[in-house]
């Protein structure tokens, strides 16, 4: 039982102690204390640390005497006493502070708060700082509801044995995506729903389930990038945590994340901090948490590879804050820094992820690396052959990174309802795995929401989740999987061209616009009126092509001196008409003049010879067509430019056939029968 505070109320409320989304519901109930003092879109910034102070305060409170004391006897000792306080502790932070939530008093809340804060050790500490945690509490002071608000939480049992670790990351979790909400923020910005984190772990990780179950106390090392509050970081740390036996210590994964917002990476950190390892209790797993930074232009690991890595970037976000350092390390780096595959367009950067992970990949010989992405769909098909996007794919695919990827259900993310998929990379793919792309259809494995939250209004339970991740392992297409060589995924795109067919035709119009161009705007007056003089003799006439020399030879026999190849190109593009019976327009080597009105582009399979695609779908319906053979790809010098594109669809399209004619008819004779009755009433 609890009691909570409101304005001349004070009623007693039994705290949950299994629906985290109740309990989190529980703790926002002391923005009521908060109205009329505070903005509602600051509310956030005032529960969330004190929800993370309780939590730390309610794992201390078993050892916060003994630390007490053992800093008091060891503080001028000369000794390490981080070290020692945090044995002491058992953990891998500490509070020296006399106080606690419950005992600050009425009279000078602020200061004795800002002391306890001060008794954190370091790296505790530096989560309030993030949440500019001082000015919260001085504004609270100002306010006079600082120690209600005290009170409020030191009523509020948060101990894990209340409060498990899952939970609790859920609830922080709540929170801030409400928080988001009342800034009408994108909530996706924070944080990926619970079971795409399970499924996406899942996929990543099983594959070594043998590795972790033969290999008691293994140790691999864990990062993500777009760490956020750490969900993915918990939720694989958890992942190898069930591989623990009977006098037996579990396989350990060891947490790296960056984290860009101020207040998710306040929360990171402390869902670190609160983490232990069975054989190094006093281990900080918090020290690698990186922050608030951006991973793209500000990456803190650089030069740093990981066993496992594990990223939600978000859908559909500029990068231009990063731009200048992105090029930049493109530019002066290439290959040996992380984005030589190329750059995207400013404003998605998805595939600059993509590289940042393969990138962190532990090398090859040292075992390789393994990586999970949730991505939207634009990285499978934006951009043409020879741009950005398709060159960053062709890189991943001809380098073989790309193990799977898989189709997730449409609403199933908080604040979008967009196609999402999970990519599986991956520099060291079992042999039967080489040269192929496994691609797996779960769009239609999900389960219903109860209660929608914003867009989710779908899930995927434990049991689709083995499901997902039994079609992944089992490598074998069917009806949800489709194995794929890379080079399915590509094509060249060839230019096609064909033959000018010009006749001069001198109207009145043509005339016009030839007076009108910039070449005759730049002649003396006595060259334009003898241009003109020349070309209204022919008014009315239609000539072949050959006209225009004609005209040439003559203007020169006139007398007019300034023909020049912009004057020509003028009146050719004015007087010039298209004609498709006309012969063809030579150049002054014989060869046919392409007509770039008519240029196109076609989509060769890059296993399939151009010829042989010319025959089969160009030449019958345009016989004088013809391949621009200086069109070539900037790699491998090849006509036609390579590109990749993954397409889900083709692989997974399933025909439904038309209803049947008579049922439309009926359909439609019942609705016009309802209208015609509505009409009627209304006339009545």
């Amino acid at each position: 039982m609890t009691d909570i505070v409101s304005p001349g109320v004070t009623t007693t409320v039994e705290v949950p102690k299994s629906s985290d989304t109740t309990l989190a519901a529980f703790i926002w109930k002391n923005a009521e204390d908060l109205w009329g003092d505070f903005k509602h879109t600051d509310f956030g910034k005032i529960i969330l640390p004190f929800t993370l102070l309780r939590r730390l305060e309610c794992v201390l409170e078993p050892t916060r005497d003994v630390v007490r004391d053992a800093h008091a006897k060891f503080k001028d000792k000369g000794l390490d006493i981080d070290l020692i306080l945090r044995q002491t502790a058992r953990l891998p932070f500490y509070n020296t502070s006399q106080f606690s939530l419950a005992t600050l008093g009425a009279t000078r809340t602020k200061s004795n708060l800002d002391a306890y804060i001060a008794g954190f050790s370091d790296n505790a500490r530096i989560i309030f700082e993030q949440f500019k945690f001082t000015e919260t509490v001085a504004a609270l002071a100002r306010a006079e509801i600082l120690f209600k608000i005290c009170q409020n939480f030191s009523n509020t049992d948060l101990h894990p044995d209340v409060v498990p670790d899952r939970v609790m990351s859920n609830i922080y979790e709540h929170l801030i995506r409400r928080f988001g909400a009342e800034v009408n923020e994108a909530a996706e910005d924070f944080m990926t729903p619970r079971d795409v984190v399970h499924l996406a772990t899942t996929l990543l990780l099983d594959p070594d389930d043998d590795l972790f179950r033969n290999n008691p106390g293994l140790i691999r090392t864990l990062y993500d990038p777009t760490c956020g509050t750490g969900g993915f970081l918990t939720d694989a740390m958890n992942h190898v945590d069930g591989f623990r036996a009977q006098d037996k210590v579990p396989p350990i994964l060891i947490p790296y994340g960056q984290e860009l917002e101020p207040e998710t990476h306040a929360v990171a950190l402390a869902n670190m901090l609160l983490r232990r390892l069975e054989t190094e209790p006093a281990r900080d797993l918090s020290a690698h948490i990186a922050g608030p930074k951006s991973t793209l232009s500000k990456d803190d690991f650089a030069g740093k590879r990981f066993h496992y890595c594990l990223s939600n970037p978000p859908f559909g976000k500029k990068w231009e804050k990063d731009q200048a350092h992105v090029l930049r390390e493109a530019k002066e780096q290439g290959f040996s820094g992380r984005f030589g595959a190329g750059t995207p367009r400013v404003s998605d950067g998805s595939m600059l992820f993509i590289q940042h992970l393969v990138d962190k990949l532990e090398r090859p010989e040292q075992g390789g690396g393994r990586a999970a992405i949730i991505l939207s769909g634009s990285p499978l098909f934006t951009g043409n052959a020879g741009q950005g996007e398709t060159e960053i794919r062709r890189w991943l695919l001809e380098k073989d990174y790309i193990d799977a990827i898989v189709a997730l259900p449409t609403d199933i993310f908080f604040r979008t309802g967009i196609g999402t998929y999970i990519w599986i990379l991956s520099n060291k793919k079992p042999k039967e795995r080489k040269g192929y792309v496994q691609l797996v259809d779960a769009t239609a494995i999900h389960s219903p929401m109860r209660k929608s939250e914003g867009n989710k209004r779908r899930f995927i339970n434990d049991e689709q989740i083995q499901q997902i991740a039994r079609l992944y392992g089992d490598f074998q297409s069917g009806e949800n999987v489709r194995v794929v060589n890379y080079r399915d995924f590509g094509y060249r795109r060839i230019k096609i061209q064909r033959p000018l067919r010009l006749v001069a035709k001198i109207s009145i119009e043509g005339i016009e616009a030839f007076q009108a161009s910039k070449a005759f705007a730049k002649l003396d007056e006595h060259e334009q009126t003898g241009w003109m003089s020349l070309v209204r003799e022919h008014l009315g006439e239609t000539h072949p092509y050959a006209w225009f020399d004609t005209l040439t030879i003559k203007a020169k026999k006139a007398g007019l001196s300034k023909i020049g190849r912009p004057l020509a190109a003028a009146l050719e593009a004015a007087l010039g008409v298209r004609a498709p019976n006309a012969p063809e327009v030579l150049d002054a080597d014989g060869n046919c003049v392409p007509d770039k009105e008519v240029e196109d582009f076609e989509i060769v399979p890059l296993d399939q010879e151009i010829d042989e695609y010319m025959a089969a779908e160009v030449l019958p319906h345009a016989p004088d067509a013809w391949v621009d053979v200086n069109y070539t790809d900037d790699r491998d010098g090849q006509v036609g430019k390579v590109g990749y594109e993954i397409n889900f669809n083709r692989y997974f399209y399933k025909y439904t056939p038309p209803r049947d004619l008579h049922e439309i008819d009926a359909e439609l004779k019942a609705v016009e029968k309802e209208i015609a009755a509505l009409l009627d009433e209304v006339a009545e």
